[in-house]
């Protein structure tokens, strides 16, 4: 497992995903990871800033992806967010090897079809 790691503490999986320079994120916690091109989004790391809420994982490089996590903070990498997309499909499907559930994304299950 190279692009992610483990640790498990009272009953639960946490999966780390490296988002650059051997920065780490909680993977159950993004829930974005988007292009800092648009006004939008400048304008959301503009107000992070201003609320402490940014958290600058670039190393001065240009930023790459904006992670937007489910507890509001917001992460700027270095990295494509395809890259990061990336590493979250092969955690997903390392997960499901290892449980031996396939993911299906939107497809309906048998018990739908019927």
């Amino acid at each position: 497992m190279s692009e992610g790691r483990e640790r498990g503490g009272y009953g639960q999986k946490v999966r780390l995903i490296n988002i650059g320079f051997g920065n780490m994120v909680s993977a159950g916690r993004i829930i974005a990871a988007i292009s800092p091109e648009s006004a939008p989004i400048k304008r959301i790391i503009s107000d992070a800033r201003d609320k402490s809420q940014l958290i600058d994982a670039t190393y001065g490089r240009r930023t790459r992806a904006v992670i937007i996590t489910d507890n509001g903070s917001i992460i700027l990498s270095a990295i494509q967010p395809e890259t990061i997309a990336a590493r979250l499909a092969a955690m997903s499907d390392q997960d499901a090897a290892d449980t031996g559930n396939e993911y299906r994304g939107d497809a309906p299950s048998q018990t739908e079809r019927n």
